[in-house]
């Protein structure tokens, strides 16, 4: 039985996941960690949970935060992020200009990418990075 919760996928294998569904996986994957650090760190009542999570995981936080650690990424990661907000997403919501979309959804791919590969460490210290002033 696979253990969906610690991977560590071939790279071979990576290449075979579109861009779009790398940012498929990092979309859940940040706001995983982000409804975590919100009961982790008592910012939100159970009630304001969700009104507190969107604020977070809405492209347009994302993309002001993605600002914190581009250049932090290394090669690899930024061929990534690069790859993820060229990818041509089929709409935007309105509340995002086509510009906080694209980051966001780069951002997601990169969060997608280390999640297949196991590399919860450099989750981990990404997000830290991103989250220091909330």
């Amino acid at each position: 039985m696979a253990d969906y919760f610690h991977l560590n996928v071939d790279k071979n294998a990576l290449t075979g996941i579109s861009n779009l569904g790398l940012a498929h996986l990092g979309d859940a994957v940040f706001e995983l960690m982000v409804r975590s650090w919100l009961c982790l760190h008592g910012k939100a009542t159970a009630k304001g949970l969700h009104k507190a999570a969107v604020g977070y995981v809405a492209a347009p936080a994302q993309a002001r935060r993605v600002e914190k650690i581009k250049g932090l990424l290394t090669e690899e990661e930024s061929d990534v992020f690069r790859r993820g907000r060229n990818a041509s997403p089929h709409s935007i919501p309105q509340n995002a200009s086509r510009e906080e979309y694209q980051t966001a959804t780069a951002l997601e791919a990169l969060f997608g990418w280390l999640y297949l590969q196991g590399k919860n460490d450099r989750l981990n210290e990404l997000f830290s990075i991103m989250m220091e002033d909330a």
